[in-house]
């Protein structure tokens, strides 16, 4: 089997970063991330540098949607948390404070 020698690098997989996104953030758009990184490789390996460079956009595109979605998941929960248990902190320290006289 001849090897092609003027094939470009292959492209990143980015597939620890897909990996990452989807413990972290975000599952279902990690998988598809994870999808697209181990396209990569065989893509390339076979010769289809066009289908391997896509799924490499794919692949960085999908974890970064992953990230974005987990950040904004939890940004809302935390400005939940300080809306809904906000109210009562501040009655229950003010409460307390009534209560204790120095």
């Amino acid at each position: 089997m001849e090897t092609n020698q003027t094939q470009p690098p292959m492209p990143a997989n980015h597939l620890a970063l897909a990996i990452i996104t989807t413990i972290l953030c975000c599952l279902p758009a990690g998988i598809v991330s994870i999808i697209y990184a181990s396209q990569v490789n065989t893509k390339y390996n076979a010769g289809d540098y066009e289908g391997a460079l896509r799924a490499s956009k794919n692949a960085k595109t999908w974890w970064i949607v992953a990230l974005v979605v987990g950040l904004v998941i939890i940004i809302g929960y935390i400005a939940f948390i300080i809306i809904v248990g906000g109210e009562a902190f501040w009655e229950a320290y003010n409460e307390e404070m009534q209560n204790n006289t120095y």
